[in-house]
């Protein structure tokens, strides 16, 4: 799955973009800072995060930039070319480009490329590739000539292979298209003609590239809207170092963009599986920026932008660089590993110790041929004569296709009693296919007749742990429009791959169901053992002090925590050591902080909760957090309690969905005061534990040099 974040402009002031867009955006060797090349005079370095520049440079009037500055990394210092051959290195420090470090070159630039791990590469127009020291202490030196006359450089990219750099540049000539691969720990340069196969004069729009284990995956976006995949040998064998290699180009995406699309089109490979596209989907629609998933062939999301693009595209950590109208835009994306499980709900990440193993996925290689769905399949004799030995030791255990008949016309009664005979038979390979099976035929029955819900039936087959939420869809939908919270509860715990729109679902209905309902509902509450205990409960609300974590909030005041907000959140906290839900309400809730989710995608759905059920479980995952601190520990009593890091996680989430709304409520208020008041106090004592952390650290170093000292030496050490 992919997410394409809240997108925010980098420049408040239009760049000086010429028809063609930027020059390019480059990292600079500071985290979250980059070079702004616009294609007139001017380079900006902006800081992404607080989406300001830190500085501009201009070449003078009648100058102008022809290639995009980078950084050298080995020295911090910026290069750009301007007029083809004129060479510009400076820093931060200076001021004006005309007074900066100048080198006229003898021949004209296409290209710098720099990355991390080796020096900056100059590619020349005419192919050939000289590193920045060697062409430093020679300006001047004869460039040779590496691509034939009128054949022209497209694209070019640079990769980091066993600490050598690889250069590969695209070139094209009159509608024929070939790859150059330069190895500089061997020297050697290959040539490949790129086979575009029955379209042999396409036009190709954008390139892209990436490692993909002893070949370069090159990318390409055509004029016909599909994107092709070529592989390149980086390391070619003796017969191909001499000759002139043809590599064909396979599809791998069918029609991205549309096929009339000539402008505003771009391509550039996010990771192994995922890339970003921009152009208009649809002929005479809008430009839209797309994520697509190459391994399963579909699109994960995309974006309109309704003020056209200039079809170039950047991407750098997990920030996206386009031109939206005439301002730089940055859109931040999030990209999960691609996996089927991945697509259908997240993993858990943690299983205890003891925990059944689930199947994430079914068998189809041991179900094939046996499966309930298969009419035309024929058992092997060794099935046939252990099914007749079962039914001649155990004539009263109902086969799989009797009990789907059962389950099709019988009472729920009737259908619990022989789906109990059934589960206590030896499970075969295909069990769990033939479970998912029963599952779904006990589905289909409540979607034809409403007032039948074997409610005891389904439990069972859950508690058998073969099945998950991907083998039946259904089964929890089913549970939701019966508001049978006993069975949400079960499936919580049990099942590895629940989206989290449906997570979200349960945790509506368990903070809007009444009480009373709930009091009559049988709900398992290992989790819950110590909240609903009235005398413990007694005895937190007459403590007149409130010992957090071994911190006493009156005993020791934080410097920037002033007394007024103390006495509030005191009086806050005396209120919320009572749980402030019934213990089944929390029990339910605990199974929410258990179950698996994706921050990305959890987060929308979470918005849809009404402010006042927002409130509630805040004040419970508060009520939660004041009782992990009561012991040094950290943890809750209970059979598989929630733990600190999923309370603590589900706090920040419900505030950074809902914080708007939250501050609006009056009813929230103080809880948000004790929330603050409290992170300030566990501030306070993390500091005074890591000043601690350091004199201890300063008594181990006197304490290993004691042993080499020959002299005698007095030493003081201040603590603070």
């Amino acid at each position: 799955m992919a997410a394409l974040e809240e997108e925010y402009t980098l420049s408040a002031v239009p760049l000086g973009c010429g028809p063609d867009g930027l020059l390019g955006v480059e990292p600079s060797d500071k985290t979250d800072q980059f070079l702004v090349t616009d294609s007139g005079r001017t380079v900006i370095l902006y800081k992404v995060s607080d989406q300001k520049p830190l500085g501009s440079w201009s070449v003078k009037q009648g100058q102008i930039i022809t290639c995009p500055a980078v950084c050298n990394f080995q020295t911090g210092e910026y290069i750009v070319v301007h007029d083809n051959k004129v060479l510009r290195l400076w820093n931060n420090e200076d001021i004006n480009l005309d007074k900066v470090f100048k080198a006229t070159l003898s021949a004209e630039v296409y290209r710098i490329h720099s990355i991390q791990g080796t020096e900056p590469l100059v590619l020349f127009k005419e192919g050939a590739v000289r590193g920045l020291e060697a062409l430093l202490a020679e300006p001047q030196q004869k460039i040779e000539s590496i691509i034939s006359d009128e054949e022209v450089i497209k694209w070019t990219k640079v990769f980091m292979v066993f600490r050598h750099p690889v250069l590969i540049f695209i070139t094209e000539k009159h509608g024929n298209y070939f790859a150059y691969v330069q190895r500089f720990n061997s020297r050697v340069l290959s040539k490949y003609t790129l086979l575009l196969g029955q379209d042999k004069k396409s036009v190709i729009q954008s390139f892209t590239a990436s490692l993909d284990r002893k070949f370069i995956s090159l990318k390409s976006l055509s004029f016909d809207g599909c994107i092709y995949d070529t592989l390149i040998p980086i390391h070619p064998s003796d017969s191909e170092k001499s000759q002139n290699q043809k590599v064909v180009r396979s599809l791998l995406l069918k029609t991205v963009v549309s096929g009339n699309a000539r402008n505003g089109v771009a391509l550039t490979v996010l990771d192994q599986d995922h890339v970003a596209v921009l152009g208009p989907p649809l002929p005479a629609s809008k430009e839209c920026l797309s994520i697509w998933n190459t391994k399963f062939q579909t699109l994960q999301i995309s974006k309109e932008l309704p003020q056209g693009t200039s079809g170039q595209l950047w991407y750098y950590g997990e920030n996206l660089f386009m031109l939206h109208g005439k301002f730089l835009t940055v859109i931040p994306y999030k990209c999960e590993v691609s996996s089927l499980a991945g697509a259908l709900g997240k993993l858990k990440h943690n299983q205890d110790p003891g925990a059944h193993t689930l199947p994430h996925f079914v068998n189809w290689e041991t179900s094939q041929g046996h499966g309930l769905g298969s009419q035309n399949s024929e058992p092997s004799k060794r099935m046939l004569r252990r099914r007749k030995f079962e039914a001649s030791v155990q004539p009263e255990v109902p086969s799989a296709t009797q009990l789907l008949s059962t389950i099709k016309k019988d009472s729920e009664k009737h259908i619990e009693v022989e789906l109990r005979k059934f589960l206590a038979i030896k499970q075969t390979p295909d069990f769990h296919t033939i479970i998912g099976d029963i599952v779904i035929g006990l589905l289909e029955r409540c979607k034809t007749e409403p007032l039948f819900y074997p409610q005891n039936s389904l439990m069972q087959l859950i508690q058998m742990h073969v099945i998950s939420y991907s083998l039946c869809p259904g089964l929890m939908e089913a549970a939701l429009d019966k508001a049978d919270v006993q069975t949400l509860q079960l499936c919580l715990q049990q099942f590895p791959d629940i989206p989290e729109a449906v997570t979200c679902a349960c945790l509506k209905l368990f903070l809007s169901i009444g009480d009373d309902s709930l009091q009559e509902t049988d709900v398992n509450m290992e989790s819950v053992s110590d909240c609903g205990d009235a005398v413990r409960d007694e005895k937190m609300e007459e403590q007149t002090e409130i010992l957090q974590n071994g911190f006493n909030s009156e005993e020791y005041n934080c410097h920037n925590c002033d007394k007024e907000s103390n006495e509030k959140a005191q009086d806050t906290t005396e209120k919320t050591t009572s749980c402030p839900v019934i213990p089944k309400r929390a029990a339910l809730l605990n199974a929410i902080l258990r179950s698996a989710y994706s921050e990305t995608f959890l987060l929308p759905h979470l918005k849809d909760i009404p402010a006042q059920h927002i409130t509630l479980f805040l004040q419970y995952l508060y009520f939660l957090y004041l009782k992990c601190s009561e012991n040094a520990t950290m943890t809750l009593p209970g059979i598989r309690p929630p733990t600190l890091n999923q309370i603590m996680d589900w706090i920040c989430l419900l505030l950074d969905a809902n914080f708007t709304v939250v501050v609006m409520i009056p009813e929230a208020k103080k809880l948000l005061l004790s929330l603050y008041k409290f992170v300030k106090s566990q501030i306070c004592i993390c500091s005074e534990l890591n000043k601690i952390e350091v004199s201890f650290r300063e008594l181990q170093k006197l304490n290993q040099e004691k042993n080499n000292r020959e002299l005698y030496s007095i030493e003081v050490l201040e603590l603070f």
